[in-house]
């Protein structure tokens, strides 16, 4: 398996950045408007994976989580201006929460806590988002997080051998990312009450 680990690790990079592109786009055009604590916690976090996921040996997968530094730091740039949310209270108790989560690996300095750590704070980040989405599922782009999810599942290839320390992060983020594209596309086509 480790010979066609680099073949992903590519394929999720470029699955990373094509996700990326009609999210940028329809942002741009208003059509999407991107949580500004989510994306500020998910530029962090995917900061704290990539040095995490090194720490802890990873190679081809961190292809994937350079590219996730650059494209979420971009997208919450954009979302500084053109975003929503991010200053309620219930917006800084979350982000708090997920402060600590990363102050957590911080202190340990043991890799796997650290994707632990990302992970719980990711989900937080996550569910930030999911109440607007609910409430206006095409204030989101639907394509980003299906290309997302099938992204993470090309990690979990590059990866190349059964590390679950090396695995959680690419798992949870193909589930986490096919869990959001379902929720936008349920609520899109009715399946979910609401509105």
């Amino acid at each position: 398996m480790t010979g066609i680990a680099p073949v992903f690790g590519v394929l999720a990079a470029v699955v990373g950045i094509a996700d990326t592109v009609p999210y940028v786009r329809d942002t741009l055009g208003r059509s999407t408007r991107p949580h500004r604590g989510t994306w500020l916690i998910w530029a962090v976090l995917a900061i704290v994976v990539c040095l995490s996921q090194r720490a802890d040996g990873a190679s081809w997968s961190l292809v994937m989580a350079g590219t996730q530094v650059v494209v979420t730091t971009a997208i919450f740039v954009l979302a500084i201006r053109l975003g929503t949310g991010g200053v309620s209270a219930i917006d800084a108790l979350m982000i708090g929460v997920a402060a600590a989560g990363v102050a957590g690996w911080l202190v340990v300095h043991e890799p796997m806590v650290a994707t632990l750590c990302v992970v719980g704070a990711d989900l937080i980040a996550a569910a930030m988002m999911v109440p607007k989405t609910y409430r206006d599922p095409h204030s989101e782009t639907l394509s980003t997080f299906a290309l997302a999810s099938l992204g993470g599942a090309l990690a979990v290839g590059a990866v190349g051998v059964v590390e679950v320390s090396l695995l959680v992060y690419p798992v949870y983020y193909c589930l986490v990312n096919g869990a959001m594209a379902l929720l936008i596309h349920r609520r899109r086509s009715g399946a979910l009450p609401g509105q």
